[in-house]
C-alpha cells in the first residue's frame, strides 16, 4: 500500500512526497488507520520497522485537520532514551515541513541552561512534546506543566521503558491525562508487565502485530567460536580485515581513516566498553565509546563524530542496538552473545540499512555454558548455522573437539565440523471530542473543539 491510499493529510503527504517515501511499511499500514480514527493502538513491532513514522503521520495529519488548544500540549511521545528522543524530533521536523505543529524535546543531562528552557516550553505549550519519562516527571513535580488537554499519548519502545524502571513515572504521567487521550503504545515485544502497563491506560485497544522478523538477506552474518582470552585479538583481526588490510597487521592510516567505512562492536556490559575500545585504540583504529554513564553532551560528540566518519569504529552497549538510525554501518561485531534473539536482530539491523549489504560478527566464548546454549538457541530461530571464522594457529587454534565438548557440556551439538553454511474506518468528521467521550464513559471529560480547522 502506497501512503497516498491511506487518508492522511494533504500537507503530510506533501512532505512525503518531498522525502521520497512512497510504499508504506507492514507496520505503518495497519497502525495508521485505527490511529486516524481516534482508536487506542497497541503495536508490536521491531526498530526498523518504521514505526516512528506509524504514529507520528496521523497525529501530525489530525493537528493539521482539526482545531486543537492554542498555547496548549496536545501530544506528547515518550520515549526511553535521548538519543531515541532527538531522532523521533529529527524526523518530526521533516513530516511536519508543511504542517502547523510545534515540536518540543525534554530530556536530561544537556546544558545548564536547558531546564529552564524547556520549562519555558512547556509553560507556553507545544503542539508535539518529546520526552523522556524521567525528565518529563522532574517538570511535572514542579507544577507548571498542564496536561489537561493533551489529545495523543504515544509511548515508543514501552518494553525498553519498562526495563529501564520507568513503569511508576509512566503511571504517574498518564494519571495526569485527560480520560479521553488517545494512546498509542509500540513495543518490539509483549511481556506481562507491557500487557499490565496497557491494560492500565488504555481503552479497549487496537492490536496490530507484526512478526519477528529474521535479519535482512542482506546481511552476511557469521560465528567465531573462541576463548574469552582470543576474544580481543580475533576482533582485531575482524576489524583490520574489514578495513581492507591483512588480518595479521596493522593496517595502514590511510585505510583506517576511510571515512566511508563505519562499524558497530556491541559489548553487553557498560564496564568492559572501555577496555575494548582502549584496546582498539592502541592498535591504531579510529573508535570511540558508547554508554549510558557519559554525559549528555559527551555522547551528541561521540555520535556527531561517529556519523561524519571523524571516528569508524564505535565501541557501545544496547544503546546504540534499539531505534537509533545510523546509515553507512556495513559491519556490526557482537562481542558478548546478546541477551536473547530479538537483541540480535536489534543489533545486527544497525548494518544493511536502505538496501545496503552489510555483515555481522557474533563472538561465542565457549567456556561460558550460556552463551554456547544462547547461540544453539539463535540458529534455531535462524533455521540456519552461520558461517564460522575460524582461529588461527598464530592465536592458538581452537580443535573441533573442544567445540563439540563446549556444545555438548551446553546441552546442544555443533555438527558442522567445517568452516561455515550452513479495519473499516469511520469518516473524517467522526472523530470529535464527543464520540470519543461517549466512547470512554462517563468519567470522559469533554474535550475542546476539534472540529475540522
Amino acid at each position: 500500500m502506497y501512503f497516498n491510499e491511506l487518508d492522511l493529510d494533504e500537507n503530510v503527504l506533501k512532505a512525503l512526497e518531498y522525502m521520497h517515501y512512497g510504499e508504506c511499511t507492514p507496520v505503518q499500514e495497519k497502525s495508521i488507520p485505527p490511529i486516524l480514527d481516534g482508536e487506542d493502538v497497541i503495536a508490536v513491532a521491531q526498530t526498523g520497522t518504521g514505526k516512528t513514522a506509524a504514529y507520528l503521520l496521523p497525529i501530525l495529519s489530525n493537528l493539521n485537520r482539526y482545531r486543537y488548544p492554542e498555547h496548549a500540549i496536545n501530544c506528547v511521545i515518550v520515549a526511553p532514551t535521548r538519543e531515541l528522543a532527538q531522532q523521533i524530533d529529527e524526523q518530526m521536523q521533516g513530516f511536519s515541513y508543511f504542517v502547523d505543529a510545534s515540536s518540543l524535546v525534554v530530556y536530561g543531562g544537556g546544558e545548564g541552561n536547558d531546564f529552564d528552557i524547556q520549562k519555558k516550553g512547556l509553560v507556553e505549550g507545544a503542539d508535539v512534546v518529546i520526552c523522556t519519562p524521567g525528565r518529563l516527571l522532574s517538570h511535572l513535580n514542579l507544577g507548571y506543566v498542564d496536561l489537561s488537554q493533551v489529545s495523543y499519548f504515544v509511548l515508543d519502545e514501552a518494553d525498553r521503558m519498562l526495563d529501564m524502571g520507568f513503569y511508576d513515572d509512566i503511571m504517574t504521567i498518564a494519571k495526569q491525562l485527560p480520560d479521553d487521550c488517545q494512546k498509542v503504545l509500540f513495543s518490539a515485544t509483549m511481556p506481562q508487565k507491557t500487557q499490565r502497563l496497557a491494560e492500565a491506560i488504555m481503552y479497549q485497544p487496537a492490536i496490530v502485530k507484526i512478526a519477528v522478523s529474521k535479519p535482512a538477506d542482506k546481511i552476511r552474518q557469521k560465528v567465531c567460536l573462541c576463548y574469552e582470552p582470543q576474544k580481543t585479538n580475533m576482533v582485531i583481526r575482524v576489524l583490520r580485515e574489514f578495513f581492507g588490510g591483512n588480518p595479521d597487521k596493522f593496517v595502514s592510516e590511510e585505510l583506517l581513516s576511510n571515512p566511508e567505512k563505519r562499524a558497530v562492536i556491541f559489548v553487553s556490559k557498560k564496564i568492559n566498553v572501555h577496555g575494548v575500545t582502549r584496546d582498539l585504540k592502541r592498535k591504531g583504529f579510529h573508535v570511540d565509546e558508547m554508554h549510558s554513564d557519559l554525559e549528555q553532551k559527551d555522547r551528541e560528540e561521540v555520535m556527531n563524530a561517529f556519523k561524519s566518519g571523524r571516528t569508524n569504529v564505535l565501541v557501545a552497549t544496547d544503546i546504540v542496538s534499539r531505534g537509533i538510525d545510523i546509515s553507512g554501518i556495513q559491519l556490526v561485531v557482537n562481542f558478548d552473545m546478546p541477551h536473547d534473539n530479538e537483541d540480535y536482530v536489534h543489533r545486527v539491523g544497525r548494518t544493511a540499512r536502505a538496501d545496503n549489504d552489510g555483515e555481522s560478527v557474533t563472538f561465542v566464548t565457549l567456556g561460558e555454558r550460556r552463551e554456547v546454549q544462547k547461540f544453539n538457541a539463535l540458529e534455531r530461530f535462524l533455521e540456519k548455522h552461520l558461517d564460522r571464522i575460524p582461529v588461527p594457529e598464530s592465536l592458538g587454534a581452537v580443535t573441533e573437539q573442544e567445540i563439540a565438548q563446549a556444545f555438548s557440556k551446553a546441552g546442544g551439538s555443533e555438527r558442522r565440523g567445517r568452516s561455515g553454511h550452513s479495519h473499516g474506518r469511520l469518516p473524517k468528521d467522526s472523530r470529535k471530542p464527543d464520540t470519543r467521550s461517549k466512547q470512554r464513559g462517563s468519567h470522559a471529560r469533554k474535550m475542546p473543539d476539534k472540529g475540522p480547522k
